[in-house]
């Protein structure tokens, strides 16, 4: 199995390999934007222009790319490209966050397991290259991770004359975890990076990283596809069937990743269609005025875990601003497109004013600052519920 073709982004790989091409390109890049839109795929994507053979790219000028290749980066041909798309090449190396391994008792043993982990799921994405983003399991870039990302960039190049470091989600890096000196050292390689490589951070949440990271790098947003290139991309590899592919294009927000999490396996929704239905209960719960409501639905989820509820929280505030745009007559920017009648007929039977899911949204940033901070789950979103039942009341001010 090899990486699927990188889908969109043509401005933004054409001025990496124009900067490429000119001697420009920073040696430590920061790619940043909304989970799922192919920062990874785009920092690998870099990688393999790097070491292409036949693209120009080795000698940093430009060149006539294969028949086979990206009309402005690789050609997708020649060896390198083809170590490099099977995640193969040895001057390519991609660290992501993964669980927490059991401890072997020591250091060095539990550094081995962390780079045990990140090899399986290496294999794990050989096998399957196309997932979605949204994961269950708490991930992190564990300390023993950034030890074995500094002692391999500190050891010399594979077979090409030139390498590069993927740094996946870097704002998952356990910085409480961290000594100062295992902090400085990751900075320092950051700041003086070995001669021929280069590093490719990339971040959904920018403004978690250290400042000291950040001032590192150079930022490049990497912005949201056009729904219809999502939809496009799902259609061609055979994932699913147009009408779900235009369905689960318009809610990912111009992610692919995220459009993945949307589909099911079976009869069984997908793990992001499970949390916009649950955001969905929660909404209605708010627009009911039997207390009732609001409980039962508090009193399924558990007791612990508030910090799991972000995704959780971001439905909900699609569901308001969709909520918003019913009760203003702007039915067609809704992105949840099934439920428009149903969101019409709320909006109606509520006399839902424009302004009142605005005021429902500032209690939702509050109920997300409070889940940061682990609260009772159900405290959490029985206090929220209630919230945005006053803020959606007309009478209010």
């Amino acid at each position: 199995m090899t990486l699927l073709p990188i889908a969109g982004h043509e401005e933004l790989r054409r001025a990496l390999a124009g900067a490429w091409r000119r001697k420009r390109l920073p040696p430590v890049l920061l790619l940043h934007g909304a989970p799922g839109v192919g920062k990874q795929r785009l920092g690998h994507w870099l990688g393999q222009l790097l070491v292409c053979t036949e693209s120009g790219a080795s000698s940093g000028s430009p060149g006539s790319p294969g028949d086979l290749g990206d009309p402005v980066g690789p050609c997708g041909s020649c060896r390198e490209c083809r170590l490099a798309l099977r995640l193969e090449h040895p001057d390519l190396h991609w660290y992501v966050p993964v669980p927490r391994p059991r401890t072997r008792g020591s250091r060095d043993k539990d550094d081995e397991a962390l780079e045990d982990a990140r090899r399986s799921w290496l294999e794990e994405a050989r096998v399957t290259p196309l997932r979605p983003t949204h994961s269950s399991e708490v991930r992190a870039l564990h300390l023993g991770t950034i030890r074995n990302f500094r002692k391999e960039a500190r050891r010399g190049r594979g077979t090409g004359p030139r390498r590069l470091f993927l740094l996946a989600d870097a704002e998952e890096l356990v910085a409480q975890e961290a000594s100062q000196e295992a902090a400085n050292a990751l900075l320092k390689l950051l700041e003086e990076p070995p001669e021929d490589t280069w590093f490719v951070l990339t971040s959904s949440e920018p403004g978690r990283l250290l400042p000291t990271i950040r001032s590192r790098s150079t930022a490049l947003h990497v912005p949201s596809l056009p729904a219809a290139q999502v939809r496009d991309f799902l259609v061609e590899q055979g994932v699913t069937e147009s009408a779900e592919a235009d369905r689960v294009s318009l809610l990912s927000g111009g992610s692919i990743g995220r459009a993945l999490g949307f589909l099911g396996d079976g009869n069984d929704d997908g793990p992001l269609e499970q949390t916009r239905k649950s955001a969905l209960r929660l909404v209605n719960a708010a627009l009911s005025s039997r207390d009732a409501d609001v409980y039962q639905e508090a009193l399924g989820f558990k007791a612990s875990g508030a910090r799991g509820l972000m995704e959780l929280l971001a439905f909900i505030e699609i569901w308001l601003r969709d909520l918003a745009a019913a009760a203003s007559g702007v039915e067609d920017v809704i992105r949840n497109r099934d439920a428009v009648a149903w969101l019409v007929r709320k909006a109606e039977e509520r006399q839902v004013d424009p302004s009142g899911p605005s005021r429902a949204l500032a209690a939702v940033e509050r109920a997300r600052e409070e889940a940061s901070g682990n609260v009772n789950p159900q405290l959490l979103l029985t206090g929220l519920m209630l919230d945005m039942r006053r803020a959606l009341r007309t009478s209010e001010p």
